[in-house]
């Protein structure tokens, strides 16, 4: 126990996931969309759901995570998320809609908007 007390304090402290991240020494590229294992992110379990709750009502920690892993800027934030509310019904069409098909229906409707193009 003592030993991953120590690991888990000179972790968080000396920025090494930080440099790692950054350099891309840990396989890290910020290059395109943030994915898991080569999946979207909305293909974790329980965060489909979890956006779905958050762009039905327009905001929440789950879209806000949505939108910081597609890279929108935080002055655009408040603005994706209002996007998002207003185009759930095709972005949402039925209750098993797949995590593939969200994305494209996002991808879909970014691009359709001017401000949130740049974003795709």
């Amino acid at each position: 126990m003592p030993v991953h007390l120590l690991a888990t304090i000179v972790n968080g402290t000396s920025g090494n996931a930080t440099f790692g991240m950054t350099s891309g020494t840990n396989g890290c590229d910020t290059n395109g969309a943030l994915t898991y294992s080569g999946e979207s992110l909305l293909s974790m379990n329980g965060v489909l759901e979890e956006v779905a709750q958050d762009m039905a009502t327009g905001e929440g920690e789950a879209l806000t995570a949505l939108s910081v892993s597609i890279g929108v800027s935080g002055d655009d934030r408040a603005y994706f998320n209002s996007v998002m509310h207003e185009n759930f019904a095709s972005i949402f069409p039925r209750q098993d809609v797949s995590a593939g098909e969200v994305m494209q229906q996002i991808t879909a409707v970014m691009q359709n908007d001017q401000k949130l193009a740049k974003y795709v």
